[in-house]
Order: C-alpha cells, then structure tokens, then sequence
C-alpha cells in the first residue's frame, strides 16, 4: 500500500517532520516504503497503549476504559499536545513492543558479573534501548584479585569492553546503541577516569559523569584533602588535594564536554525508593535509576496551550492552564499503561520497572512559548514563568498519580519508599523529568525540551541553491510589524540569531534568543529553576564560547551546585578536536589564554583508525552486482569501497579507483549530499532495471547507495553548515551535528545520538 503524500499535509506536518516520520517511525514494507501514514502510526499507538486498561478492568468495564483512553490518547497526539518517547511511537503495536528508551544495569565486582551484564547490554541495544552503568562497584586498577592471585585491570579497561561491543551491536537494527558510564569521585581510578576521553579515540560510545559527593564539594571549598577509597574492602587507598581533582574534572569538561557532573548525594537524598540505591543514569542524565530500571518517557508541548485574544499583538495572551490540567492527566495515564504493555528484554527490568513504576513526563515547546508569551529567555520573569510552569505539571502528575493509585493500587515498591513514610499513596515513584526531545519535537512542530531556540533560521541547500529556511512564526512576526523583506531573511539565516540585528525591532531581538545568546549563568540558572519542581534530572546543555576559559567551567559547575542542580553537562563551542565549521576548517583549543589555531579536517583525523564501522549495501548495475561499502568516524562520512566485477579487471579498477577518490573527498570533509549530487544521473549505455529505480551506470548506483544511507529521500536536503557550534557531520543526513539538551543531535533530519 502505497501512503499519499497528501495525507501527510493534511495532518498538518512540516516538511522536517514529514522525512523524519518516513525516515524512523512509519511501518514499511520489504522495499523500504511506508505502509502506514502518520494518522495510523498514532492509531496504533494509541490502540495499543489502551490496552493496558485491560489490564485492571475487565468486561464492560474495561471496554469502556479502553475507547475512551484510545480516543484521548489519539487526540493527544494528533493535536501534538503530548508525544511520548521514541520507542513508544516507533514499537507500539509491532511485533518488538520494546516501549523504554533506556535502562540502568549494575556492575558486579566480578568476571561473571561484568560479563553478564555485558550480554544484558547487548540485549538492550538490540531491542533498542541504551544503557547507564555504575563503575564505582569495580576494584582498582592493579588491586588484587584474590582468586588467581592476579591483578585487577580497573573500571575505564571494562569501559572499554562495554564500547567495543556496542561498536558490533546497532539499537533496533538502525543505530549504535548510546551509554552512560559513571564513577564516583572517591574511587582510585578517578583521574583515569577523567582522562580516558581527552583524546576523543576511545569509549566513543559513552557519555561519562563523575558522581560527586557532597564530601567532596565541601572539601573542594575548603581547599582540604579527600580521601579516594577502594571499594573492595573500604579502606582509604590514597589521599589527594580536593581542587586538583576537581580542576581535572573542569580541564576536560573544558577539553571536549567531558565528563560531565551529577551530585549523586543529592540524586539519592531525593530518591522515591531508598531501598534501591541509585548508582547512574540514562545516557543523557536526566532519568536516574537504579540497576535495572528503565525510562519511561513523554513529553508535553506546551507552545500548544497558548491563548490569544482576537486581534491581539504578538507578546499578549494566556495560557490555557485548564487544559494543561486534563492533559497532564491524560498523558499520566498514558505512561502508566506504558509500564504494562512494555516486552522488557530482562525479566530483572520487567520486576524493578513494574515495581517502581517510574514515570518521566517532560516538556518541549518552552522557548517558542516564551515567544509568544513576549518574555526573555535569559531574565527574572523568564526564570518565574519557567517555575511556575514546572510546579504546575509537577503538582498536577503527582495529583494523576495519587488518583490511579486509588483506581489501580500503590506501586508494588510502596512499602519503603519515601512517599510511604509521607503517607502519600501514590500509583509512580517518580512522575517528572526533562528528557531530550530531538526528533520528537520535530513531529510536534515545536522546540526541544527546555532549551531555547537552536537558530531563528538556517541557510539551507535546495538543489543547487542556497535558500533561507526561516522560523514561520519569525516570518509572520516580520510582516505583521512590517520589517519583513527577503534580504533581511537571508541576513537572519546567515547569522541564525537576530539579538545583534538592528533591522530587527528591540522588543523582537529580546524575545527571539537562541542558545548561544544566552551567558553560562542564566542556562544555568534556568535548569535550576525547572530542577525545583522535577522528579528525577534535566538533560540540558550549558553552552559555552570557543574563549571560554576553565575558570568559566568551574564557576558553572560551582553555579550548579550550589542552585540546586542534579547534574550539569558544558560544551564549549569548538572544543571537539575536530569541530566542522562551514570554511571546512577545525579550531582546536591548546591551553586557556592561547592562540586557538586552525587545522584542516584531515590533519583533525590524523590517519586511519584501526577500527571504522558502517553498512554494506548490493545494487545490480548493467555489469552485474555491486557492493558499495560505506565507513563512518567519529567526524561522520570517511571511506568509500566499490566492489564490481573480477578482481584485475577494468570494471574492478574503475570501481577501485571511484572509491578511492570518494574517500579522499570525504577525508577532507566532503559530504555525501554533494557527492551523490555528481554523480547521480550519469549513464553509460548499460543501465539495470527500469523506471525512477533503475541504476544507470556505477557511478549513479553509488550516488543511489550513498543517498540511501545518508540521505533523507523526498525530505529536506541537507543544510550548508555555518558558523555554529558543530561538533562532526551527522551520519544520516551528512550536515552538522550539534550538543543541546545533553545530547548530540542534528537539526536539519533531526538524527539524536540518544533517542
């Protein structure tokens, strides 16, 4: 069955969030074509979900429940009000029914321990899911292992194995799988630790955290000596100067973004069920779990509850809290039901997960509802809206949960936790948390999670040109006020902010701020606003520039800390040793204070890797089949190998040789997006197949290949890389990769390394 393109904008999406549907979420059939149109992949979902109903009534009854919860929970989604999290969207009603998006495993100090909780990973991975770890369980390096008299290898050795094995093992059949490594500061492999992703060519695959104790802080303000303890037997293995540690803890956080920060103390002093420890979190550090427990995740768009008064200027309106109410009602129900049709892949999550019952309803669309709200981002009224928005949804899931706790029961885990101590009879043990919204947020229309706006606009590439790709409501602003003309659009997509635009009236450059607008201080002071009134953590990014120095970073982890923050991510703009700006050039930082100097991509690669992973994809050409075998580096699109023909031959040479250009184009930064634009098209006189997907020579089935895995078909091209913070190309559509809301992501396809 084939899906009109109507159907598509009838429902109202974007041309983003149309490709993205096509690319990631829409059943397809054996050729790759979607066999389900956005309506019905909320359908299924939807049907799906209700099904939990089923679950606690039965009869008449539970039908009752059942098309009403299938109604409201379509609406939801088909206003955009509410989206839960990826997998739900993608496996809801599918044979996987792998609903979470992560999970927690503990590591064990021992051989079985690590090794089985190595085939745990790769299970998740396969289902989809990424993976949190705690490492702080492990003995030191060089420790005795008593058993065979030997010594231990340490935490960052068992990283690695971890790393590799996700190398192998793609989430869902689609991706590598994401993870979070973490150790705690008082481990004797903390410097290690720090240290072992300066270098950006090792444990790729990770995330990494230092879980700092409130020990520590103290120590770090009075300059005193902290003990690092072996957790083998408790004693104190050496002592060291707490601000030197904590100074390498900010020197690579200054480095390369990493490792970031969460104050574990703080994490378990919150903690619903004591009784289960937290030792990580999920990749992105916004869900904090115990071992074997999973995220179950969704997320309310609230630029949808904005009211406006007819004939009201831009800036004055309402928002319509009632209706945020029965919303936030509707989407508690909708997670609960979640946690019952969930295919856990480990019988060990499937006990802790219906036990706890761990909900994370967030939000998105909060920068675009500022906007039309008419307040700024980076000020007071800005940080109390934010709060008073947070301890609304916060208050009303709480009252959601307390209500199914009535229909359905306490969460089996009740007894213990703190919620039963308060007397508080409750259905979740925790029911908030801000989580990254990537691609989520691009099929609701709105921005990501609590982050301000990525760019006002983007020059993008359409066909042969470069056209300006402007924020519609920007554009309606813009001729509503009468400032609105081409040339200044295209300034504004050149620049991506408007703050430093004089053609843009005062009252407009103040509300329409972007990320890297905003100082350290109040993206700080905004998490920490939202931090007051959520569950479980915040993924959201600090961003800093290029010229930051560490004192910037410390005084943000300082900020952090002292405001109330579970945790805190910083990227400085540039400091990813191979950072592609549009000039094709890479600014690595040396030393704070120094000359940044500029290197080309390919010096930034500085040779091969041993190990490079990517597809291998067969297309039938007029001189029989060929294979076209595409790699990827940290930096995205690396190498190309053609294989057609006996090997001697001159089909063989030919093909040899095309590869080996490909590859020396992308080395120096070429994108797949420009190569398959060359070489699309060309004939040879010996074309295989007919119609639009017949290959007509070797070079047009490579351009095919390439487009296949890189590119978006009938979705927006790729969009021309500028002068932003991007830290590598995307595999998926080849443009720029960017850090916001504590992950990696690219806001031209709307690819996210974490969901």
């Amino acid at each position: 069955m084939e899906i009109r393109q109507d159907s598509y904008t009838e429902a109202g999406f974007s041309e983003n969030a149309v490709a993205v549907l096509k690319k990631r979420y829409l059943k397809k059939n054996e050729r790759g074509e979607a066999t389900e149109s956005p309506i019905d992949m909320f359908r299924r979902v939807a049907a799906n979900i209700a099904e939990g109903e089923l679950r606690f009534k039965e009869g008449e009854e539970g039908r009752r429940l059942y098309e009403e919860s299938k109604d409201k929970f379509l609406g939801l989604m088909l206003s955009r009000r509410f989206m839960p999290n990826s997998p739900t969207l993608m496996n809801a009603g599918r044979e996987l029914q792998q609903l979470s998006a992560c999970f927690v495993l503990p590591v064990e100090d021992s051989i079985d321990g690590i090794y089985d909780t190595l085939k745990h990973q790769a299970i998740i991975h396969k289902s989809g899911g990424g993976t949190g770890f705690g490492f702080s369980r492990l003995r030191p390096k060089n420790d005795l292992v008593q058993s065979t008299m030997g010594v231990s290898s340490g935490p960052v050795s068992f990283m690695a194995i971890y790393d590799a094995s996700t190398d192998k093992i793609k989430q869902g059949g689609t991706r590598r799988g994401a993870n979070m490594g973490i150790l705690r500061v008082d481990h004797p492999d903390i410097e290690e630790f720090i240290a072992c992703k300066n270098d950006n060519d090792q444990v790729n695959n990770f995330n990494i955290s230092v879980a700092v104790t409130d020990a520590f802080m103290q120590a770090v303000e009075k300059d005193a000596d902290f003990e690092l303890v072996n957790p083998r037997n408790g004693e104190t293995a050496r002592t060291v100067r707490a601000r030197d540690l904590f100074e390498k803890i900010v020197k690579g956080a200054w480095l390369n973004g990493e490792p970031g920060v969460v104050f574990i103390d703080r994490i378990n002093d919150d903690n619903p069920t004591p009784q289960f420890p937290i030792e990580s979190t999920n990749p992105c550090s916004e869900a904090h779990l115990p071992p074997y427990d999973s995220c179950n995740l969704g997320s309310i768009n609230l630029e949808r509850f904005f009211v406006a008064e007819p004939g009201a200027r831009p800036g004055e309106g309402s928002v319509d809290w009632e209706g945020l109410r029965e919303t936030i009602h509707t989407a508690v129900r909708f997670l609960d039901n979640v946690i019952e049709m969930n295919n856990y892949p480990l019988d060990e999550i499937s006990e802790m997960s219906k036990g706890n019952r761990r909900i994370g309803l967030g939000v998105m669309g909060f920068a675009d509802l500022l906007i039309k709200l008419g307040i700024t981002y980076d000020s007071d009224a800005g940080l109390a809206f934010a709060e008073r928005m947070m301890k609304f949804v916060d208050d009303e899931a709480w009252e959601a949960s307390r209500l199914l706790a009535q229909e359905r029961g306490v969460m089996p885990h009740y007894e213990g936790s703190r919620h039963e101590a308060r007397g508080d009879r409750v259905r979740n043990a925790t029911v908030t948390t801000i989580a990254p919204t990537g691609t989520i947020s691009i099929i609701a229309g709105c921005s990501g999670g609590i982050e301000p706006l990525f760019a006002v606009a983007f020059m993008r590439r359409q066909a042969d040109m470069e056209m300006p790709d402007v924020n519609p409501e920007f554009v309606r602003l813009a001729k509503d006020r009468g400032f609105y003309s081409e040339a200044l659009m295209k300034k504004v997509a050149e620049h991506g902010s408007v703050r430093d635009i004089p053609e843009v009236p005062e009252d407009v450059r103040n509300v329409w701020v972007t990320s890297h607008d905003i100082s350290p201080e109040w993206h700080v002071r905004m998490q920490a606003a939202f931090q007051k009134h959520t569950s479980m953590g915040i993924s959201k990014t600090i961003n800093l520039p290029n010229e930051a120095t560490t004192r910037d970073v410390e005084d943000a982890y300082r900020q952090a800390y002292a405001t109330g923050c579970k945790g805190i991510a910083v990227y400085r703009d540039g400091s990813r040793d191979a950072q592609v700006l549009s000039t094709g050039k890479t600014r690595v930082g040396v030393q704070p204070g120094t000359e940044i100097r500029h290197v080309s991509l390919a010096e930034a690669r500085n040779g091969r890797p041993r190990t490079l992973s990517g597809v291998t994809k067969k297309l039938q050409t007029g001189h029989g089949p060929m294979y076209v075998s595409m790699n990827d580096d940290e930096f995205g699109p690396r190498e190309c190998f053609i294989i057609l023909g006996k090997p001697g031959g001159t089909a063989a040479a030919f093909s040899d040789a095309l590869g080996r250009m490909i590859s020396l184009a992308m080395t120096h930064g070429a994108q797949p997006a420009e190569i398959v634009h060359q070489l699309r098209g060309i004939q040879d006189g010996h074309p295989a197949g007919f119609g639009p997907n017949a290959v007509l020579s070797v070079p047009d089935g490579v351009a095919k290949a390439m487009a296949e895995h890189y590119l978006v078909e009938d979705g927006p091209s790729a969009a021309k890389e500028r002068e932003l913070p991007v830290i590598g190309a995307c595999p998926e559509c080849g443009s720029g990769l960017t850090k916001q809301e504590g992950c990696v992501v690219c806001h031209s396809c709307g690819y996210s390394k974490c969901s």
